[in-house]
């Protein structure tokens, strides 16, 4: 996977100046070939499909892929798809949806 680190490169023009930053939250995983574009933020244990292009933020626990990259559902901690139910298949853990931000059901 690649991170890139200014916004609008040009090789004949030095922009060390203008690197962003990107944050890289505890538990997110990264597929093969992913580009994840400068400045954004991934979120806990979140799930970048191999060859997505992030352009944007992604949410904790978010499986996100594509060209660029689109939300297309949830992710457990352990990296299992998440159904309607927002049950783990593999371990029985439970989440819930806030405000648009899945969560760890306590």
């Amino acid at each position: 996977m690649v991170f890139t680190n200014v916004i609008n490169p040009r090789s004949a023009v030095e922009r060390k100046n203008e690197f962003k930053p990107t944050l890289v939250k505890k538990g997110a995983s990264i597929g093969a070939n992913a580009t994840i574009v400068c400045g954004v933020t991934l979120g806990e244990y979140c799930f970048i499909g191999a060859g997505a292009v992030v352009t944007k933020d992604v949410k904790p626990f978010a499986l996100v892929t594509g060209v660029p990259a689109r939300q297309k559902g949830w992710v457990s901690r352990s990296g299992a798809i998440l159904g309607n139910d927002l049950v783990c298949p593999e371990t029985g853990e439970k989440y819930v949806l806030e405000n648009g931000f899945l969560k760890i059901k306590l």
